[in-house]
């Protein structure tokens, strides 16, 4: 009896200690950190258990009831590090007292007790301790059994033996704590994996008041000893799955992760659960078949879970289960009839609809045909049509019924998506149909982002599995075009100002995926698409921005991981599309939509921009993919654009600037390498290697401070990433052909317009910097000269204004003559900024002497008229005014003649109508006509002959639009003789006659756009004369008194209104309806008209691009609009020589003049008048010879004289406009095809040899053919044209043979 009375002894002094300390130190948080001593020797300790075992239960007992004793005394919770710092003193003290009386076997079995009675207090413990507390616990626990595993495993053992009454709360703890020792221990006993194992089957499928989480946690034990005994379980499992009963939820959650989580498995067991599951589908293949067990599963598959957003493990397998039986099921009805059964369920919740398509994915590993066939059978259902049908339904008066069917589309473009990801190459024939499938449910189901998500979720699984399958390449795909539209109408619809989801990048990896497919993606769309890319993601907010607006949501995403993400994943669109099309004309087309984005007055859509250029420089200098073939396209414009940006006030934008200088400037220099061999290209496959990554370096944006200079560049020319940004530029220039310099020179001189004070004092510098260099080797001097004029009195900033003077100086040295011819342009009258001009052009003494000497060569080689003196000018200046007054007394006639010749009856118009030739209707307006072309108006003239407006003067209703018209033209003409129409009309408002007083208010009403009212009347007269107009009795004259008091020369607030609402009329531009275009368009036409002379401002280059895309629309009205559209926003920018609209201007050519032949007599009229609206803008002459071509010429000559001012004027775009003659081939419309081939024979006639480098194969195939039909045409001119064009095509596509 002394070893009993010893353990009780130890535990008493213990007891007694503790509550020593607590009185001692007022108690102890619970929660306090201890440890307690470990165990020193695992085996004696096993082996006092094997002889002790019948004595540990009342050891446990004593201890049990005198902790419970001391802690109802103190009511203070246990203090376990008192228990492991000063309890193992004691025993071993006890045990040293009485060493006389006791054995080494005694101590170490003392020992054992204390470390045994210590795990069963914390296991006691677990049940009635706080979640932190029994956090605390588990993990010493864990501890001790790393020390002493047996000890604790058979003492969790027997305290589940030993307390059967513990509350299922606490043994769900215990089942916690037992699945974390075990997966503490690497080697766990045989005898404790058989005992354990029993424990776990027994509480499995157990029901308490805790439900599924009890069951769960007792699965979790099982699962637990996957890793020790996995036979044993495999075999549990195989036997319990296939005994021909539905099984129990807990085996199927155990299953359920297995199959999704193999760390509870060894390496060498995953292969055999695999086979496993393979087998067990096949043996439950027969139950399919059993009414009862069919019903059992798809019950467990359609109840509601504890909250419907979780997808339980054995919900999860099930799904998986379902569609692995399935797919070994041999009967093709079987297989159909459960998933149709399956399809029929409910659709409400996401995880449902994720294990639909999961089943029905599997099932189309084997019956394709099948899954295809039911899904869509379904897709023709009832309940599918009215989910379609009903799309209008609010929240809250939908039924359960209605939500349980609301997002079955969701379910259906999963299912497809699906399909295609386990069918893998199977899929590739039925790529197109899938899609198809696709686009529908996305155009026809209810907006939100259930659909967006499960849209995007099933495209890009089917763009992955086309992408893993070889002969992807071989096939071509149709319905891309759809999907891309799709994609770019997802895109547009996010929000503008916040980055909550990855959609933005999921729909650019998805189109970096489509670019390797066939067809390649046209031009046009391409050109969208980057537009809409870059708008929705390069104009997001800032940073810092989009991570408070993120603060406000419950669910936080990382807005910082999102942006990135989203960066690199345009930075590796742009990549795509270059792998796919590594070509200059390419780098180029890319450029030019980043080029507005480069110019932003906003820091960081800059900053995004630059490192968009940066990031894409360097991926092609990693890569060495560009082509070496053709020589750069613009890289004077891209050089300038840099240069500006190197001299930016942002210093991020400064070095990334500057780094992409150096990349380019690598690239400059392998394509001029011509000595050296061309390098081996990689394969579009290999481009995006393992090093990918390494060739993005800065594809995020938005980062704080320089970026480092480049490391370990493989280049020799990597000296050019250490120098200034100064001698970068200078390095490069040097290794400029003429033509880019050139281009280079014209965009800095664009830059001295801008906005921006730090752009145009950067602008200045470069030009500065260029001219210094090259200055003496430049041509077209004199333009250059005119430009900066032009730009010289809006410039502010004396320091640019210098350097722009500088510039003029030092062009003197070497182009005085060019310099002068284009100053005395502008020198009359000398205004102030001329009159610097001048000055800066003689600062040098030696250019001053020339200046004078050429300035007399022009008086010589211009003398003034004998008969030119003062009293001269009377006479000159009395047939002048006679010429006004007869202006406005035809226009006053005009009005009368209609008055009289009104009809009384509706059904005596079209009586008129048949005899307005003969009557003084036709006579008078003739006379107008003649007035305008004789008196130096017949750029008025013009203007209303190329719109067909003369008829707008034969109809009494019609007549204020024609005079409006025509008073319109005068402005946008500038007319010098506005100032003195206006001191002749403003008497005319106080005129008896109503139409002497209607004329003159429609006149002045559109003089108030032309400067020159302001030199005649103030701003307060005019708005005088215009409220006096008020009060005429005439409501027609009161109408356009009160529409000129709203006039933007009274409201300049207007300016920004009417500007602000351009982009919001631009998305309107792709709406479907044909009325609804056009008349959007209209809209902005009115809108510009109304702004005047101040124009689109920033929008101008955005309307030029949106509207041109619509030259080409199969519908008559909108080609006819998008063209008025064009030629109106021409006109609100002729005299400010903007250069990006320049490029849009010069690109619209070709297909204007293609469209002269148009089918559709609105459209042809438009495509003419805008055509010579774009060749003023251009400064193109003879001006008048091609407005009398337009107007009244139609033959082979007229058609000749066009292409000859197209080809004459705009040589750098040669390539350009016969890639854009040569599309037009494929033109439905005859007459634009026949004038294509025409365009492309008349530049093969003057430019052979640079024709036939730029055709391909395919090109010559096409042409031949179409002058083979031409052969046949009518008109005997274009035969024999034909003809000897076929000659050439023949030699030339004969020519590599030879």
């Amino acid at each position: 009896m002394r070893l009993p009375e010893l353990r009780v002894a130890a535990v008493n002094v213990r007891e007694a200690r503790r509550r020593g300390r607590s009185r001692t130190c007022g108690g102890r948080d619970s929660q306090q950190g201890v440890s307690h001593a470990c165990p020193r020797s695992e085996e004696a300790g096993g082996h006092g258990r094997r002889g002790h075992s019948a004595k540990r239960t009342r050891i446990f007992s004593h201890v049990s009831v005198s902790t419970k004793e001391s802690s109802t005394c103190t009511q203070e919770p246990p203090d376990y590090a008192s228990w492991g710092q000063e309890s193992h003193p004691t025993t071993f003290l006890l045990c040293r007292s009485k060493s006389s009386q006791t054995s080494l076997e005694h101590e170490l079995f003392m020992e054992e007790a204390y470390n045994s009675a210590i795990c069963f207090k914390m296991l006691r413990d677990i049940g009635t301790s706080d979640l932190l507390q029994t956090k605390y616990l588990t993990k010493k626990i864990k501890r001790m059994a790393q020390r002493c595993p047996n000890l604790v495993m058979e003492t969790i053992h027997d305290y589940f033996k030993d307390n059967p009454e513990i509350s299922c709360r606490h043994r769900l703890r215990l089942f916690e704590v037992l699945v974390t020792v075990i997966g503490t221990l690497n080697v766990l006993e045989e005898t404790w994996q058989k005992c354990f194992m029993q424990l776990a089957l027994e509480h499995m499928t157990k029901s308490t008041e805790l439900d599924d989480i009890y069951q769960d946690a007792a699965s979790n034990v099982l699962l637990a000893l996957c890793r020790h005994s996995w036979p044993a379980v495999a075999k549990h499992l195989e036997t319990e799955l296939l005994t021909g009963v539905f099984p129990h939820r807990s085996l199927l959650y155990v299953m359920g992760i297995l199959f999704s989580q193999e760390k509870f498995l060894k390496k060498e067991d995953r292969e055999s659960w695999k086979d496993l599951l393979s087998q067990m589908t096949r043996k439950s293949v027969p139950f399919l078949n059993t009414d009862v067990w069919s019903k059992e599963l798809l019950w467990a598959i359609t109840k509601a879970g504890r909250t419907q957003q979780e997808h339980a493990p054995e919900k999860a397998f099930l799904f998986v289960y379902y569609g692995l039986i399935l797919q070994a099921e041999e009967n093709s009805t079987t297989v159909r009839t459960h998933l149709k059964t399956l399809l029929e369920t409910s659709h409400q919740w996401d995880k449902q609809r994720e294990g639909i398509a999961l089943t029905v994915g599997l099932v189309a590993v084997r019956h394709l045909d099948d899954a295809w066939a039911i899904l869509e059978q379904f897709g023709r259902s009832t309940p599918l049509r009215w989910s379609l049908q009903n799309l209008s339904l609010k929240p809250h008066t939908q039924s359960n019924k209605d939500l349980r069917w609301k997002w079955a589309s969701s379910t259906m473009l999963l299912s497809y998506g699906q399909m295609a990801a386990w069918a893998k190459s199977h899929i590739l024939p039925w790529v197109d149909n899938i899609l198809s499938r696709m686009i529908f449910y996305f155009r026809f189901s209810s907006w939100d982002e259930t659909l967006k998500q499960s849209f995007l979720t099933s495209i890009s699984m089917l763009v992955g599995a086309i992408s893993r399958s070889e002969g992807a390449h071989s096939y071509e795909f149709s319905q891309t075009s759809e999907l891309l539209e799709c994609l770019m109408t997802l895109m547009e619809k996010e929000p503008q100002d916040t980055l909550l989801t990855s959609v933005h990048q999921q729909v650019i990896r998805i189109v970096s995926s489509l670019c390797a497919l066939r067809p390649p993606i046209d031009v046009e769309r391409k050109s969208r698409l980057l537009s809409i890319c870059f708008r929705s993601i390069l104009a997001l907010p800032q940073l810092d921005a989009l991570e408070k607006q993120a603060c406000l949501l419950l669910e936080q995403p990382n807005i910082q991981g999102l942006y990135s993400q989203t960066m690199e994943a345009l930075d590796h669109m742009l990549q795509c599309f270059m792998v796919q099309n590594p070509t200059v004309n390419e780098l180029h087309f890319l450029l030019s939509h980043l080029y507005i984005w480069l110019t932003s007055e906003k820091t960081h859509e800059r900053q995004r921009a630059v490192h968009r250029c940066t990031a894409l420089f360097k991926f092609l200098n990693h890569k060495q993919c560009l082509s070496t073939k053709e020589n750069f396209i613009r890289v004077g414009q891209l050089v300038a654009m840099l240069g500006i940006l190197c001299q930016d006030s942002d210093s991020t934008i400064q070095c990334v600037s500057l780094e992409a200088l150096g990349h380019l400037y690598q690239l400059l220099m392998h394509q001029k390498a011509q000595e050296t061999p061309e390098v081996e290209r990689e394969s579009p496959r290999e481009l995006f290697g393992p090093d990918a990554d390494g060739a993005v370096r800065w594809s995020s944006g938005d980062q704080k401070g320089c970026p480092p200079i480049p490391q370990g560049m493989a280049s020799k020319d990597d000296s050019i990433f250490y120098m200034s940004s100064d001698q970068a530029l200078q390095a490069i220039t040097n290794h400029l052909e003429m033509a880019e310099l050139t281009d280079l020179i014209w965009t800095t001189i664009d830059g001295l317009g801008s906005t921006s004070s730090s752009w145009v004092q950067a602008a200045a510098d470069l030009l500065l910097l260029v001219i210094q260099e090259h200055g003496d080797s430049l041509a077209t001097v004199g333009k250059m000269g005119q430009a900066i004029h032009q730009h010289l009195c809006a410039i502010q900033m004396p320091q640019a204004k210098d350097s722009a003077l500088r510039v003029i100086t030092l062009l003197a040295r070497n182009h005085i003559p060019e310099l002068v011819a284009a100053f005395l342009d502008f020198s009359t009258p000398l205004d102030s900024q001329a009159f610097r001009l001048w000055r800066a052009l003689g600062a040098e003494q030696p250019a001053s002497y020339l200046i004078l000497t050429v300035l007399l060569a022009w008086l010589q080689k211009r003398p003034l008229p004998p008969s030119v003196g003062d009293g001269s000018s009377y006479p000159k200046e009395k047939s002048y005014l006679r010429s006004l007054a007869l202006f406005l007394a035809h226009l006053a006639q005009m009005h009368y003649i209609l008055e009289l010749s009104q009809p009384t009856e509706p059904e005596q118009e079209q009586e008129v109508q048949e005899v307005a030739v003969l009557n003084p209707q036709s006579t008078s307006l003739e006379a107008l006509k003649s007035l305008l072309s004789t008196t130096g108006h017949w750029h008025d003239f013009a203007h209303l002959e190329l719109q067909s407006a003369w008829e707008y003067f034969t109809s009494i209703h019609t007549y204020p639009q024609a005079v409006g018209l025509l008073a319109r033209a005068m402005v946008q003409n500038h007319c010098t003789q506005i100032k003195a129409v206006l001191g002749y009309l403003l008497p005319n408002l106080q005129s008896q006659q109503e139409r002497e007083r209607k004329t003159a208010i429609l006149l002045l009403v559109e003089f108030l756009y032309s400067p020159a009212l302001l030199e005649v009347l103030s701003k307060q007269a005019a708005l005088t004369v215009l409220a006096q107009s008020l009060q005429d009795p005439s409501s027609e004259i009161r109408v356009a008194s009160l529409q000129g008091l709203g006039n933007i020369l009274f409201h300049p607030e207007k300016e920004s209104l009417l500007q602000s609402q351009l982009p919001a009329f631009l998305n309107g531009f792709f709406q479907k309806s044909e009325a609804v275009v056009v008349g959007i368009m209209g809209m902005v036409s009115d809108v510009l008209h109304r702004l005047g002379m101040q124009g689109a401002g920033a929008q101008t280059l955005s309307i030029a691009i949106n509207t041109r895309y619509f030259f080409d629309d199969e519908q008559d009205k909108v080609r006819a609009a998008a063209m008025a559209l064009f030629g109106d926003l021409v006109a609100t920018v002729a005299d400010r020589n903007l250069r990006g609209l320049r490029t849009q201007v010069c690109q619209s050519m070709v297909p204007l003049l293609l469209h002269l032949k148009d089918q559709c007599p609105a459209v042809v009229t438009q495509a003419k008048f805008t055509f010579y609206r774009c060749a003023v803008l251009l400064r193109w002459q003879p001006r008048h010879t091609l407005f009398c071509t337009l107007a009244w010429e139609n033959g082979l000559s007229a058609r000749h004289f066009l292409w000859t001012c197209l080809m004459t004027h705009s040589q750098e775009e040669f390539s350009i406009h016969l890639s854009q003659a040569i599309n037009y081939l494929h033109s439905h419309h005859r007459h634009i095809k026949t004038w294509a081939a025409l365009f492309i024979g008349y530049t093969t006639c003057y430019q052979p040899q640079a024709v036939s480098q730029m055709l391909s194969d395919k090109d010559i195939k096409l042409l031949s053919s179409t002058f083979k039909d031409l052969k046949k045409d009518p008109e005997p001119g274009i035969r024999e044209f034909a003809t000897r064009q076929l000659l050439f095509f023949w030699k030339v596509s004969a020519r590599p043979n030879q």
